[in-house]
């Protein structure tokens, strides 16, 4: 959508004050932890742009509160394994060797949106050290999510999303799906026995350029449309909006064990047939 388009579709600029009062109507208040994918079009035309709504989470959280967003950057990945699009495989040894290697200061989010590429380089937010699945956070809890995030099973029982997790914290999903839910991933990891996959990613490693190869989970966040819609059903999900965007504000710990149990059940059932 267009900036053109986005204001012809805004009643009223959105604000830092405006978009606080809707956080704090949705129920956002000062001291939680809180996940937040987000859509900064969804939301309607916001005077300062992806920085307003940042501080607006902020003042909704209070200097008490922890503000967390995946900064994922997916694109640093095995070539052999990208399909839209492919590169041809002659391309992949020049690719790995050439790649630059994820650095947590200066290497861009992919797919994560304007809000979550603006807060990785904002003063004070900490990101952890994950060359695919980094998270970024800021506030009381920020180094304890972002320490010593495993190579191996990055979005697993030793994440910043276990962590989240462990710390009773929230999600906020601000103007996208359930499909964006990063914390249904953490299911996935205790479903018995899942399926596993060797990855790769370029680090700086004493100094020098290394490709390195890591395991993880299959994962597959196809069926997370309808897993979200079943969560929805059977669990008090808090719906309203922020600004334009339809938003939907949750407990990670619910959405996690309720994905699990729905995994599980998922899984039996196509054991049977």
């Amino acid at each position: 959508m267009s900036e053109a388009e986005i204001i012809a579709n805004t009643p009223d600029p959105r604000t830092r004050q405006s978009l606080t009062k809707d956080l704090k109507q949705l129920g956002i208040e000062p001291g939680m932890t809180l996940l937040v994918h987000s859509s900064l079009s969804a939301i309607g035309w916001v005077n300062g742009g992806p920085i307003t709504v940042i501080q607006a989470l902020q003042d909704a959280l209070a200097p008490d509160g922890t503000l967390v967003m995946p900064t994922h950057s997916t694109d640093l990945s095995d070539p052999a394994l990208w399909e839209n699009p492919p590169v041809p495989e002659p391309w992949w040894a020049i690719i790995r060797k050439t790649m630059p290697p994820f650095n947590p200061i200066s290497t861009p989010t992919r797919g994560m949106g304007r809000i979550p590429e603006n807060f990785r380089t904002m003063t004070g937010v900490m990101r952890s050290y994950h060359p695919a699945m980094s998270f970024s956070a800021i506030g009381p809890h920020a180094r304890y999510i972002t320490a010593d995030h495993p190579l191996d099973y990055p979005l697993g029982e030793e994440s910043p999303l276990a962590r989240i997790y462990a710390l009773n914290g929230w999600v906020l999903l601000l103007g996208v799906g359930y499909n964006s839910n990063t914390s249904f991933h953490l299911a996935e990891y205790r479903v018995p026995n899942p399926p596993t996959e060797q990855l790769g990613a370029p680090l700086t490693k004493d100094g020098k350029h290394t490709w390195i190869t890591y395991q993880d989970v299959k994962l597959n966040a196809d069926p997370f449309k309808a897993l979200g819609e079943g969560f929805e059903k059977e669990t008090d999900v808090v719906r309203g909006k922020v600004g334009s965007a339809p938003s939907r504000l949750f407990p990670l710990r619910q959405a996690v064990d309720y994905a699990a149990q729905w995994m599980r059940k998922r899984e039996r059932k196509s054991d049977l047939t």
